[in-house]
């Protein structure tokens, strides 16, 4: 049996909290505490080392939901930040992915839909609508986007990121380009480091995104 994912809900407004905590508790997730200020989500999860933050971006004092992830990032705990929150503007979006958040989802999502979000990003995969990062590319320019693609990538890591965008997995693009599934790995981790996104969807959605502006 799969344990509980354990969940740590911070958001300024008591009915908010209080809310989430009603509808995800259950044999699946656990609500190990709540939190109202960035401050406080940074401390519990130092505390309590939860698998997933529920992050709202705007919180009433003290440091925002965005310092507060990047902080909880930092900590280097394995916590993962789902950005939970009212607004989609692209800045929010693009700040929140640089910050290290690993999905963005609006309040108004349905329950099934946060709790999808929950679970993929428990199994380490983004939660980010394609259209709410491609609203936040088109937005505002992310670092090297002027720069020529040559020069950000390797000429293996262009072969790489390509393939990724098609959606194979490291073992097919390993016999594609006849390398071992690690050495793919190895490749993917510093392509996601260079076009300084989350994961590897984030980076072929900006290298499709990019190579529409350039064409």
């Amino acid at each position: 049996m799969t344990a509980a994912t354990r969940i740590l809900i911070v958001d300024d407004h008591q009915l908010a909290r209080e809310g989430l905590k009603a509808v995800l508790a259950g044999p699946d997730i656990e609500i190990v505490d709540m939190a109202s200020t960035g401050e406080e989500a940074v401390e519990q999860v130092r505390r309590h080392q939860p698998e997933i933050v529920l992050m709202d971006i705007r919180l009433g004092v003290g440091i925002d939901g965005l310092e507060a992830t990047r902080q909880i990032v930092a900590l280097g705990l394995g916590t993962r930040v789902l950005m939970l929150t009212l607004h989609e503007m692209p800045a929010y979006v693009r700040e929140a992915l640089a910050a290290g958040a690993a999905g963005y989802i609006l309040k108004d999502a349905a329950i099934a839909e946060l709790k999808a979000a929950i679970a993929q990003v428990r199994t380490g995969q983004s939660a980010v609508s394609l259209d709410l990062v491609n609203a936040a590319m088109r937005a505002a320019p992310l670092p090297g986007r002027e720069a020529d693609l040559s020069r950000m990538l390797t000429g293996r890591e262009r072969d790489v990121v390509a393939l990724v965008a098609e959606g194979l997995t490291n073992k097919e693009i390993g016999r594609r380009l006849e390398i071992s599934p690690a050495t793919v790995k190895v490749h993917v981790e510093r392509i996601i480091g260079k076009l300084g996104v989350a994961d590897r969807t984030q980076a072929a959605v900006l290298i499709t995104q990019m190579r529409r502006e350039d064409g």
